[in-house]
């Protein structure tokens, strides 16, 4: 492939139409590559490289990084229980920087030219994908004609039909993203503050709410904060993730509508569904109170929403973020053991949870019985002690006047 062009590829319009516009633009190849951080079964992944044939491409290659994905990122943000605005898990951004590391990599190993993406100049993601191109590979030049030239959809699609590739003429009403921490849902209510997403636009939970459903208790494992089996039953990371999306998902669990800020400072909302990640940031935070000290948790909550601010706006390649995963790993040393959950319909409940490293277990005391560690003495004169600092702002307010 020398001289070529690799195209970051979605199969959608936007980087369908890019493969012809590439190849008469610049007369050079353009190879394809996918991906694959979560959401896509064997049929989507033939889909892509039938429709990156289609389109002319020369070559088109899928790269499986789900697990790179939960090793590099996803782990992290389960020892951090990232939340950005105390709501959203980074169900999907989170995978940029990796998938344009991949890209990257099979560009420079390929001896391309450039790197296309397909991102528009309204979304987050072209400044993702940029700021980890520049770093990662700045011997290649980077195209985004979608953004640069401003092309329609009406644009693309009239391009590609006068070119005898078939283009659905059907306007979704939703726009949907889909990866392995859950997918994000953009429509007409999500354009605005004030109305929720209709029962059927929701993608992963569709109906969760029209029927009861019996309440179900599961078990996670965690080892190191590593989750490491369902119901006792051990897996990868990946093949948790997926199976507990495939258990929460009917019970509308991992259900929310974010409002935040954009990279660029916007306001923004989107739909967003991620049962998987909601089960294991709760289970795994209810794990971390048994296990660290207050201190400790309250340090890792002050850096967590950091490292989540820093993922999110395209940093994720700052040296800032490994220092906090070093910590992150760190304080995971004792966190193992087992969350009792109980799956209800639109909720979940942590029920119980069991650790080898419980500090509770270790405490000669029970709180609100029995002191066990101190004397009321100490007690006592603990609470005289507490009291100094404002005893003594009150007092010399009265001196003072």
């Amino acid at each position: 492939m020398p001289e070529s062009i690799v195209l970051a590829f979605s199969g959608g319009l936007d980087t369908s139409f890019l493969v012809p516009w590439l190849l008469e633009r610049y007369e050079r190849p353009v190879t394809t590559v996918t991906v694959d951080t979560g959401g896509l079964d064997p049929s989507a992944r033939a889909e892509l490289a039938a429709r990156s044939r289609a389109m002319g491409a020369s070559h088109h290659e899928l790269v499986d990084a789900r697990d790179d994905f939960f090793n590099e990122t996803l782990s992290f943000l389960v020892m951090g229980n990232v939340l950005r605005g105390h709501l959203y898990p980074l169900c999907v951004g989170a995978e940029r920087t990796l998938q344009a590391r991949k890209v990257a990599m099979i560009a420079s190993q390929a001896g391309a030219w450039a790197v296309a993406h397909g991102s528009t100049a309204a979304g987050n993601d072209q400044v993702r994908f940029e700021v980890a191109l520049r770093v990662l590979a700045p011997g290649l030049e980077i195209l985004a004609p979608v953004r640069d030239h401003g092309f329609t959809r009406e644009f693309e699609s009239n391009y590609l039909k006068e070119r005898g590739h078939a283009v659905s003429t059907e306007r979704k009403s939703y726009s949907v993203n889909r990866g392995l921490w859950g997918c994000t849902i953009g429509g007409a209510e999500t354009n605005d503050t004030v109305e929720p997403l209709p029962e059927s636009a929701w993608v992963l939970s569709k109906g969760a709410m029209d029927l009861p459903r019996a309440d179900e208790v599961h078990v996670i494992s965690f080892c190191r904060g590593i989750p490491m089996a369902v119901d006792g039953v051990s897996g990868t990371p990946v093949e948790l993730i997926e199976r507990l999306d495939a258990l929460a998902s009917p019970f509308g669990i991992g259900r929310g509508i974010h409002l935040g800020d954009t990279i660029f400072g916007l306001k923004g909302r989107v739909a967003f569904e991620a049962p998987a990640a909601t089960v294991l940031i709760t289970a795994h935070r209810e794990l971390e109170k048994l296990v660290l000290t207050g201190r400790q948790q309250r340090v890792k909550d002050q850096v967590s929403a950091v490292y989540g601010d820093m993922v999110h706006e395209a940093l994720a390649l700052e040296p800032a973020c490994r220092d906090i995963e070093a910590l992150f790993i760190r304080s995971q040393e004792r966190v193992t053991g087992d969350v009792r959950v109980s799956f209800r319909r639109g909720s979940l409940f942590v029920e119980g949870v069991s650790s080898p490293y419980s500090m509770k277990a270790a405490s000669k005391g029970v709180y609100g019985e029995a002191a066990g560690e101190w004397t009321a003495a100490d007690a006592r004169g603990f609470s005289r002690m507490l009291a100094i600092p404002s005893m003594l702002h009150v007092r010399a307010d009265k001196e003072a006047r």
